[in-house]
């Protein structure tokens, strides 16, 4: 009885400012969630949108936190919008994220004791072709056999995992590390500069940076760019402008891969300084989310990696000062993207009552 009463309808048009301002409404949402979720556990909702939000950011070594962990999620992001622009679905990057930080590791290990620039511009290389040869395989897959993109990417997240487990209990292991599962230190030569004294910022900041910029360029300036966003939003314009779609998977793919590499390559070479076994802080799947709050524009995917950066902040205080559950930041992860998902059905939907 109820479907007869209430359906959703599609609108003739969705609103260009809706589809805008819906990030912001999801946002608020959000916080507005988490001062109810504080309350249910028994926690005073004000202290804890002080702690979660306010002080994580509340001095300089605060903020330096908040940029380092938000680059990777930009670096990651930028390439992941570039195919889905295009419906090219890699929802894999955490595990090419892992695979370029063990390509960058390998490089480091090998130097191990040489000195030069070499050693960074050779681990930054190789990570981007570790995120990239991994993501190569479901886009041949896909191109070869027409699989699904969605689930080969994701199911090879937990190959991922495993490999990097079985390197660092193995073949990477530090000998003198008594058989922890992780590899030697890295030499200085084989870790990015600090950017302001006092904080762990890297020089992976201005390198994700430049990747905005590119990623601008490349999106909204570039005749590439404009073929996959018309495969993206009329797949069959695209095809009789003789567009080719295997074309348009390999470049989506490959550009989330290799972008995925490059931030596992700044995280062992940063604030990791090795290769462990929890060598990603799920950043693969949270920049999916980023590219998605970001509307996929590289100026959008600056600020949304800033929020999911502070998300992350915000779970290690809330488990320092209010005993919260290590988990809290992917409730919050979770709310903002049911949030915005929601928002997004209403801009192109519309609630009608009555019958059909």
């Amino acid at each position: 009885m109820f479907k007869n009463i209430v359906r959703l309808e599609a609108r003739a048009e969705s609103s260009h400012l809706m589809s805008y301002a819906s990030p912001l409404i999801a946002i608020v949402l959000m916080m507005v969630g988490g001062l109810i979720l504080f309350s249910i556990l028994g926690k005073n909702p004000i202290e804890g949108f002080r702690i979660f939000f306010i002080n994580p950011i509340s001095d300089i070594y605060g903020l330096g936190e908040l940029l380092l962990k938000a680059t990777p999620l930009m670096i990651i992001a930028t390439g992941l919008a570039i195919g889905f622009r295009a419906n090219v679905w890699n929802i894999g990057a955490e595990g090419q994220f892992i695979m370029g930080g063990v390509a960058a590791s390998a490089v480091a290990l090998y130097f191990y004791e040489s000195d030069g620039i070499h050693i960074l511009i050779c681990m930054v290389i190789a990570g981007g072709i570790g995120g990239m040869l991994w993501a190569a395989i479901p886009a041949f897959l896909k191109t070869r056999f027409n699989t699904n993109e969605i689930l080969v990417s994701l199911m090879l997240v937990y190959v991922a995992q495993l490999a990097v487990s079985w390197l660092v209990h193995g073949p990477m292991i530090d000998p003198e590390g008594f058989n922890f599962p992780q590899s030697r230190m890295f030499e200085e030569s084989a870790l990015l500069p600090i950017l302001i004294d006092g904080t762990r910022l890297n020089a992976a900041f201005m390198f994700a940076l430049s990747v905005l910029l590119v990623g601008y360029v490349f999106m909204y300036r570039s005749f590439l760019g404009f073929q996959m966003q018309v495969a993206g939003n009329a797949s069959d314009a695209a095809r009789y402008a003789g567009f080719s779609a295997k074309r348009m998977v390999w470049i989506g793919l490959l550009s989330g891969g290799s972008m995925a590499g490059l931030a596992g390559m700044t995280e062992v070479s940063g604030p990791m300084g090795q290769l462990t076994e929890h060598v990603s802080n799920n950043y693969g799947f949270a920049a999916i989310i980023v590219a998605f709050v970001a509307r996929l524009n590289p100026i959008g995917i600056f600020f949304a990696s800033l929020l999911m950066a502070l998300l992350y902040l915000g779970g290690e205080q809330g488990q320092q000062y209010m005993n919260l559950p290590s988990s809290i930041s992917n409730v919050f992860q979770g709310m903002l993207l049911i949030f915005l998902l929601g928002s997004d059905v209403f801009i192109n939907y519309r609630l009608k009552w009555g019958k059909p």
